[in-house]
C-alpha cells in the first residue's frame, strides 16, 4: 500500500501540486519543500484526494519559524467549509489564514506561475474535475476521478501525457458513473490521441498487472504510476 493520489508539477521553479489525499504529505516531504509549493488544485473532495489538507494546515499555521504566506487553493466550491470542519475548525475562518481558497467551475481556465491550467467537471459522485496543465508547448491532462466521461476525452485531447485513473476491474465491478477500469481508461486515452498513458489510482486490492493487462490494446506506451517516480513531459 502507499500514500493516496498526489502528484508535483514543476516548471521553471514552479511547483504545482495536484490532491493531497491520506498519506500523501509525508510522502511529500520525502521529494520536495513542503512550504515550497506554489499552488494547489484539489480535483474533488473525497478524503483520498484531500484529507491531508488537515496535515498541511497544522505545518503551515504552527511552523516554529513562523506562519508562511497563504497557498493558493483551488478545489469545489465547498472547499473552505469541508476543510474546516475536517480538522474540527469553525467555518469562519476555518483554514483561510492558511490557504487562499478559490472555486472551480467547469471550463475555467488560468494561468498559475507559467503554467495554463483547464479545468472540466468529470462523472463521478460528487462535483469533481480534470485538469489540464499547458507550458512550454507540452500538455499534461489528469483525470481526477471519473467514470466513462466525454469531457474527459475533449479534456486529454493531444497531451503529451495523460494521468488516468483505473480503479475497476473487467468483469467484476458494475458501479456506473463511479470509475474506470484498465480498458476504460485506454479506450479514453485512444481516443484523447494521446502517446503516453499513466494508469494510477489503483486499489490496494486490485492487482497492478491485470489492470495494465486491461489497458494492452492502447497503441501507445501504457504504464503503471510508481510512487516517488519521475517522468519528464
Amino acid at each position: 500500500m502507499s500514500a493516496t493520489s498526489c502528484y508535483l508539477l514543476e516548471a521553471e521553479g514552479f511547483r504545482l501540486l495536484l490532491d493531497l489525499g491520506a498519506g500523501a504529505l509525508g510522502e511529500l516531504a520525502k521529494h520536495t519543500d513542503i512550504y515550497g509549493i506554489d499552488a494547489l488544485l484539489l480535483s474533488h473532495l473525497h478524503p483520498d484526494h484531500c484529507i491531508d489538507m488537515c496535515g498541511y494546515y497544522v505545518a503551515r499555521a504552527y511552523r516554529p519559524e513562523g506562519p508562511v504566506p497563504r497557498l493558493p487553493v483551488w478545489g469545489p466550491g465547498n472547499t473552505p467549509a469541508r476543510m474546516a470542519a475536517a480538522y474540527g475548525l469553525p467555518e469562519d475562518p476555518g483554514m483561510t489564514a492558511q490557504f487562499d481558497f478559490r472555486t472551480m467551475s467547469p471550463g475555467a481556465i488560468f494561468e498559475v506561475g507559467p503554467l495554463r491550467v483547464t479545468l472540466d467537471r468529470t462523472v463521478h459522485p460528487v462535483e469533481a474535475y480534470a485538469i489540464r496543465v499547458e507550458h512550454g508547448g507540452k500538455a499534461f491532462t489528469y483525470s481526477g476521478d471519473s467514470g466513462i466521461c466525454e469531457n474527459l476525452v475533449k479534456l486529454a485531447r493531444n497531451s503529451d501525457l495523460f494521468l488516468c485513473e483505473a480503479s475497476f476491474h473487467e468483469g467484476r465491478d458494475f458501479f456506473p458513473d463511479v470509475h474506470l477500469t484498465g480498458r476504460e481508461a485506454a479506450e479514453h486515452a485512444e481516443r484523447a490521441e494521446v502517446p503516453r498513458l499513466l494508469l494510477t489510482h489503483i486499489p490496494p486490492w486490485n492487482d497492478p498487472a491485470r489492470t495494465l493487462s486491461e489497458a494492452a490494446d492502447f497503441p501507445g506506451r501504457v504504464d503503471l504510476a510508481c510512487p516517488g517516480a519521475t517522468y519528464d513531459i
